[in-house]
């Protein structure tokens, strides 16, 4: 899911993450029981982002840790703790949440990068997937249709970040603009046919069979574009 660590916080990479092996899991496991002091002490130092809760951090924290801490915190260990940390699903959830990156103090600095909540999403599917019973494919095209949306981007731009050499990352990504699409012809139609029918909401919502309040909220989120 990450690509490796130099100076700043591990990024989400292009690359699709294969299914885990028996003996991955076992190395993975080896890994984490390797920095488990490491992860200690950031979580003895700085609960607030390690503790119960995991926020995604700031770009450069790696970098900050050590100058702040150097009797504490070696390069490479440091770098495969927060490896190990970064890779969590408890801190890909807080990543596909969409909460702010904060900084070692604990202040949200700046938005997530809208491909990071993507390929965390993605990333989070491809592990529950599997032990899931329900088919999670409707939930994560939601999922990333509410991501698109609060980009902010255009349908391009947005593409333009999230494509990689995964066709089925891509293909699902089509599908779900497609859904917001079909979403949007919808709420078109159904303002034209609101605007033209000289009715409230309530007479019009009555006169379809619709719930008054998701008309309201098609008017709201109209009137603020």
């Amino acid at each position: 899911m990450f690509i490796s660590m130099t100076d700043t916080l591990p990024e989400p990479s292009l690359q699709t993450v294969a299914p885990t092996a028996p003996q991955d899991q076992t190395s993975r496991l080896s890994r984490i029981q390797s920095v488990r002091p490491v992860l200690e002490k950031l979580f003895e130092l700085y609960p607030h982002l390690f503790g119960t809760k995991f926020l995604p951090l700031r770009l450069g924290v790696f970098q900050e840790l050590l100058e702040r801490h150097p009797e504490h915190f070696k390069r490479d260990t440091l770098k495969a703790a927060l490896g190990v940390h970064t890779r969590s699903t408890r801190y890909l959830q807080s990543v596909a949440a969409g909460h702010q990156r904060h900084d070692l103090d604990g202040v949200a600095i700046e938005n997530v990068a809208p491909e990071h909540v993507h390929f965390a999403l993605l990333e989070l599917f491809r592990r529950r997937q599997p032990r899931s019973k329900e088919d999670l494919r409707p939930e994560l095209r939601r999922r990333l249709v509410i991501a698109f949306e609060a980009s902010g981007l255009t349908r391009q731009d947005y593409l333009s970040r999230v494509q990689t050499k995964d066709a089925d990352a891509n293909a699902r990504m089509e599908k779900a603009l497609a859904q917001h699409g079909e979403k949007l012809a919808k709420h078109e139609a159904l303002l034209s046919a609101f605007e033209n029918s000289g009715k409230t909401i309530n007479e019009f919502s009555a006169m379809y069979g619709l719930d008054q309040s998701d008309v309201a909220l098609v008017l709201a989120q109209k009137h603020k574009s």
